[in-house]
């Protein structure tokens, strides 16, 4: 494949760490421009040295001399702030990762599609939160949007275009997370360290409490929604507590299509990066020989009210949707910060949705502004009603 031009957005989480990786181990199939980080300004300087990068960002205006003196004797331009990370997601490159965890990642996402710049997003938050706004981004300006969360980037790999009619059912694997054989009272009273313990992978602590929760899930139907453009019912979701299959997608000939692999983000990392061809990856691989079973099992919408959650808030409409998402990343902040119980983690959410419900149904959202404004609306409600 010829050389492309990569900009890594988020470069110092786990995500991040896996393009790095990827880069790193097939460094002349890639030019990095840009590198990213929110506040971990050693690890970003790290890693643009390690990347050869031309310019390095740091959300965190106040390590911004840091920057700077952690990339004396190099070439490497420093930046710091939100703003001036929006701003280098437009430089020409011919793709951008998105890995900035959370909501955070919205605008400068938004800033390469307006652009023209093909766009792997790696985060689920923004699309949740603004997916109508990111795909007419796209679509306007004629950028390419590549998921890379396993799951999608599965259904991206197995979705014959030529034959959408003829697809019947996306089919979403979930883990289980770490409580799937938990009671429901248990889980209730589940500690931070249980909550980020995932079987299978291994990943930020976010995304492993929503993996707990299953509102990794919940979040990925809405996602999927807006990726694939099918309607909630066509989007299913099967517990495969193994990993190895990653999703599928079910044709009208009774075909189901499915991607398998190893639990390493790698794989998906990989596959984004070298889209249309296929490159190397130095993550793990799947030994198939080496397979006992492969079990699949409905999931429980009582021990798990996320995954009804998505449903509910994509049958509402979009505050809905907005809610969900700000409502969900200020519980899970406020269990991580030790302020809350895991089991009010969900009941926050709930509350967050019927608030919606009934004080801001009809609130007219249309500009990134408008979402902005509303999520961290939506982020006081819970923090007032949770404390």
């Amino acid at each position: 494949m010829s050389c492309k031009k990569i900009s890594i957005l988020g470069v110092t989480g786990s995500v991040g760490q896996s393009a790095a990786n990827v880069i790193i181990s097939a460094h002349e199939n890639f030019d990095v421009q840009v590198v990213t980080a929110g506040s971990n300004v050693e690890r970003l300087a790290e890693d643009a040295i390690r990347l050869k990068a031309k310019k390095a960002a740091i959300a965190d205006e106040t390590k911004y001399e840091d920057l700077k003196t952690l990339l004396t004797g190099t070439e490497i331009e420093a930046y710091a702030g939100k703003n001036s990370i929006e701003e280098i997601a437009a430089e020409p490159c011919d793709l951008v990762l998105a890995a900035i965890v959370g909501f955070a990642g919205l605008r400068p996402i938004l800033s390469a599609l307006k652009n023209g710049i093909n766009v792997a997003i790696a985060n689920k938050e923004p699309l949740v939160a603004a997916g109508a706004l990111v795909m007419e981004t796209a679509r306007k300006s004629g950028a390419k949007i590549l998921p890379v969360d396993s799951e999608h980037n599965a259904i991206f790999q197995c979705f014959e275009e030529s034959n959408r009619k003829s697809i019947e059912t996306i089919i979403l694997t979930a883990s289980g997370g770490p409580f799937l054989d938990w009671d429901i009272k248990n889980i209730k009273s589940a500690t931070i360290n249980q909550a980020i313990t995932h079987p299978n992978w291994s990943m930020g602590r976010k995304i492993s409490v929503d993996s707990a929760t299953m509102m990794n899930k919940a979040l990925e139907v809405i996602e999927a929604h807006y990726l694939f453009e099918v309607p909630p019912e066509k989007i299913d979701i099967v517990i495969h507590p193994q990993s190895v299959i990653h999703s599928m997608v079910s044709y009208c000939d009774g075909s189901i299509l499915a991607q398998m692999g190893a639990s390493d983000m790698r794989t998906p990392v990989a596959y984004a990066l070298g889209w249309p061809e296929r490159i190397k990856t130095p993550g793990k691989t799947l030994d198939i020989k080496t397979l006992s079973k492969l079990t699949f099992q409905k999931p429980d919408f009582d021990k798990f009210p996320a995954l009804r959650f998505a449903y509910e808030a994509l049958d509402r409409g979009g505050v809905s949707q907005i809610a969900l998402n700000a409502a969900n990343e200020q519980a899970v902040d406020l269990f991580l910060k030790e302020r809350i119980s895991f089991g009010r983690i969900t009941e926050a959410i709930e509350k967050a949705l019927l608030w919606t419900e009934s004080e801001a149904s009809d609130k007219d959202i249309k500009t990134v502004e408008d979402i902005e404004e509303f999520n961290n609306n939506v982020r006081s409600f819970v923090t007032k009603d949770v404390l």
